[in-house]
Order: structure tokens, then sequence, then C-alpha cells
């Protein structure tokens, strides 16, 4: 990947990043503080998304810190990189416990769940949105494992409902191509598109490929022959680019081709931004700056000159994402304020104020969330974005769709969890 796509924490970017916390801590000195953990990937695999997820959570909260807090509250945000090690990242679980951290956010599918069983026990919410275990969105066995975003099941039950509406209401006889990298990740939406395709009558047909998807020239003619109505290209990193510049190749129509949250506009200059017009993805937030948390931001915190990275990366999605997540985060701690304003701050007094969540929309930047005790996914609604060469122009309103059949799945595995702790 090409350090000009993205923007990679440097051994000097390390030390800036400490020196800016450093100088955000000095000021909530004196303040009553919460403390927010977020060892991320910036070095190894993720670093496709964490930087901008990071940038946009600590501008956020930088916003929120700016003016005031949050009854009385300052947030203290301690970020530090993992590099998608599970040693690397129990160490910094546990340094974030006993520094008091009642949140921990680790963006990585593996780390996560590596960290749900301390979670459980130590009774400190993780935070595993757009990562993790899809059925953490049970609550009764998931009690402080949070998605508070679309899980992946759901991200796949409302492309498929999209398409369905796009084919006049039915996907009787159609075929739709799911290529996906050969992992866990990639793997997960099998059994919702099987249960749906049986449900809906069209024909699935799965194209795995090896990661992290630098080659997969012998996957995309195969797609092609099969002649799809629809085509899904479920990766991350440069397997979505490859995937697309793939796609491009063979000539498949590029609005009949789609994606989940893993796509930015990064991708899609690296591809071709007009060769790409029409492309869809599952968007779980506002894109772009229009929202009027992202105006807030430009104006009280970057213009103030406290932004934390490079002022073009404000209003990505992956920047975005990490300003829906961090906006979510803070409600939590504002219900938990009203619910027991004077505390004692641990993990079980956010956790009630994460659960008490009720149609929030961070200013109309996401859909409604509802978070409750049983409920940590928020209610699964999204929309569905096409790219018109510049930027994702929603297609859809904010939606829900196949939450039965996503729900059966979850509670199928989370039972299992229950049991065995597997």
């Amino acid at each position: 990947m090409s350090l000009t796509r993205r923007t990679m924490l440097t051994g000097a970017a390390v030390a800036a990043l400490a020196s800016q916390l450093g100088a955000r801590v000095a000021l909530a000195q004196g303040s009553k503080t919460i403390k927010f953990a977020f060892p991320q990937d910036f070095t190894k695999i993720y670093t496709f998304v964490t930087s901008e997820y990071s940038q946009g959570q600590r501008d956020y909260i930088s916003l929120i810190n700016g003016r005031g807090g949050i009854g009385g509250y300052m947030i203290e945000p301690d970020v530090s990189d993992h590099a998608n090690d599970q040693p690397r990242a129990i160490e910094a679980y546990e340094r974030a416990k006993a520094q008091g951290a009642v949140l921990i956010d680790p963006l990585s599918t593996p780390v996560a769940r590596a960290l749900v069983p301390r979670a459980l026990e130590d009774k400190i919410n993780l935070i595993t949105a757009f990562s993790g275990r899809s059925d953490a969105a049970d609550g009764t066995a998931f009690p402080y494992v949070l998605p508070m975003s679309p899980n992946y099941w759901t991200q796949a039950g409302l492309l498929i409902d999209f398409f369905k509406q796009q084919d006049g209401g039915s996907l009787q006889g159609k075929t739709i191509c799911f290529v996906h990298i050969d992992t866990p990740f990639g793997k997960e939406p099998l059994p919702i598109l099987e249960k749906l395709a049986a449900k809906e009558g069209f024909k699935l047909q799965a194209f795995p490929y090896t990661p992290p998807g630098n080659d997969q020239s012998a996957i995309w003619p195969q797609v092609r022959r099969a002649r799809p109505d629809w085509t899904m290209f479920w990766g991350a990193a440069v397997g979505q680019t490859v995937a697309l510049t793939e796609a491009v190749r063979n000539g498949l129509d590029m609005n009949r081709v789609s994606s989940s949250v893993w796509l930015s506009e990064s991708d899609m200059q690296v591809v071709g931004a007009d060769q790409t017009v029409g492309v869809i993805k599952v968007e779980p937030c506002a894109s772009g700056r229009d929202p009027k948390i992202i105006q807030d931001i430009l104006k009280e915190v970057v213009g103030a000159g406290k932004g934390a990275g490079p002022e073009d990366k404000v209003g990505t999605s992956y920047y975005n994402y990490g300003v829906m997540l961090a906006a979510l985060m803070l409600e939590g701690v504002r219900r938990a304020v009203e619910i027991a304003p004077n505390g004692p701050v641990t993990g079980e007094w956010l956790n009630a104020g994460l659960t008490s969540i009720k149609e929030f929309t961070a200013e109309g930047m996401i859909p409604p969330t509802t978070i409750t005790p049983e409920d940590h996914q928020g209610g699964g609604r999204a929309r569905i974005a096409r790219w018109d060469g510049a930027r994702f122009v929603p297609a859809t309103d904010w939606f829900s769709a196949n939450q039965d059949v996503v729900w059966e799945e979850v509670r199928k595995y989370s039972e299992e969890f229950k049991k065995t702790g597997k």
C-alpha cells in the first residue's frame, strides 16, 4: 500500500500524537475526567482506516471538551498502537484497566474477539463498531460488548433488500456473486446470504480470494462468466481496490457492484473516480462536510489549530465513522450523567448510559439509534450510497431490512456463546 494513499503514524507522528494528547490532558486537570482507551492498529493491517477514524474520534472529543465537557466531566482519550498484535493489545488493555479506563475501542476484529472475555469479566465497555463478533448485538449474552453500528450480517441484509427494490420487488431467478477475502471477516455474511437466497429465490455464487487480496485476476473472469445481476465484494484495504479494479477490467456494470462499509473516497481515486461511477456501498453515517457536527469541528477544533490530523481528511468516510462512534460514546456519557450525576465513574456506570441511548441522531449525521440492554447494534439502520465520481451520494433514506433473519443468526451464535464462552 502506497504511503501517499493513507496517513500512517510514523515514529515522529506517534511522538506528535503523544504531545497533542499531553496538552489535551493538561487542559482537563482540575476537572472530573472519564478515561477512554483507543489502542488501535496504526502500523500493520488496519492502516487503511485507523488514522482517519482516530482523527475523527479525537476531533469530536476535542469539540466537546472545548465546550466544557459533559456535566462537569472531561473525556481523557488514551491513544496507542497495538499493531493488530494480540499480546500487545492485551497489554494495552490491562494498562488501560489499571489507569481506570471505562471504555476501550480497539478497531480490530481479532483483537476485539481476544478481549471479549476480559471486558465481560472486568465490566469495561468494549466498542466493536464495524468489527468483532456480529452476535455481540445480543446484549443479554455480551453486556459489555457494544457494536453500536450495523454489523456485517445487517449490512448484507441491507444490500440484498436494496437489490430487491431496484429489481421491482423480486430477486427470483437472479444471480448474485459474492467476492470475498478468505478470512472469518470475509466469510461472515455467507450464512445470511444463504438464508436470503433460499427465501428470495436468487442464486448465490461465492468467490473467495487469498488474503490480503493483491491478486484476484483468476477470480473476476469467473464472476464475469457467471453473468451476475448483482455483485458484492467484501474485503478491506488493498483487497477492495484490487476487487474494484478487476470489476472494471472485466466489464461489470458499476451500477450493480456493491460493498460493505469498507469503501472510501481514497479507494475510488486509486481505481479511478470516473471509472467507478455508480458503485454502491453501505453508509452508516453521512459522509462529507455538510453535517452540522463536521462544520462545528472545522470551526471550533480545526480552525482553532487543535485538529488531530490533516484538514483534508475531515469529512472523509472513515473520518466521519470515527466522529459517529465518538458521538455515540459521549451520548452514553451524557445519559450516564443524567442517571447518576455523581457517578462513581465505572464501567457499569457508563454501561447504564450507553444502553439507554434513544433515537440519537448526532444532529442528523447518523440514523436514529437506540441502544438497549438487549440490542447493542442500535436498530440496524443505515443507508445505501452511490459514487457519483466525486463523492458518495445517498441512494436511499435510513432504513433497516431483514432483521428477522439477522437476529435469528445473532441468537443462534449468542446462545452458543452463553453455553460455551466461544
